[in-house]
């Protein structure tokens, strides 16, 4: 085995994002989960060198569009990753299965029919108490979208070191 690219679960310290380019897709539903989703993934980006001017983002109505907008950004070749951010809390119909469920997916083929990574940073929670412990304000606590700034940071340096081994 000539090049390993694995890495031991790398801290914060061991991933660097300046220069990358990376886009935020957020959805407005339940904006109080995913300001919080947000302002996280802001504080995780910027904590790892990605530069404000660095960073697209864009608002969508809800999670079930936003496989379609992280596609856009990811197919303009201009992004080194795409974060999704966004909330869906059960309630009493099936509409959180359908929206949850093609949300994941969608999000999931963006990624791999188009190379480029895309953190799924979007809760589906049982209730609003799951969803507000997965979105903790203090950067000590539980935070999904400081988690994605991480994993686009990851990844996108991983895809860049296999492609430029080719």
């Amino acid at each position: 085995m000539s090049t390993n690219f694995r890495s031991a679960n790398p801290s914060s310290t061991d991933l660097d994002g300046s220069g990358l380019h990376i886009a935020v897709v957020c959805g407005r539903f339940n904006d109080l989960i995913t300001d919080r989703l947000l302002d996280g993934a802001a504080e995780g980006m910027a904590k790892l060198g990605v530069r404000d001017d660095d960073v697209e983002l864009a608002w969508v109505p809800g999670a079930f569009e936003i496989p379609v907008a992280a596609r856009a950004y990811a197919a303009t070749g201009r992004v080194d990753a795409v974060i999704t951010l966004g909330a869906v809390i059960r309630g009493e119909t099936a509409h959180f299965e359908y929206v949850a469920g093609q949300c994941a997916e969608g999000v999931q083929r963006v990624q791999l029919d188009l190379g480029v990574p895309v953190a799924f940073g979007v809760l589906t929670t049982e209730n609003l108490d799951q969803a507000l412990a997965r979105s903790e304000p203090e950067s000590e606590g539980h935070n999904v979208g400081r988690e994605c700034a991480h994993v686009a940071v990851e990844m996108a340096d991983l895809l860049r070191r296999i492609r430029e081994h080719q």
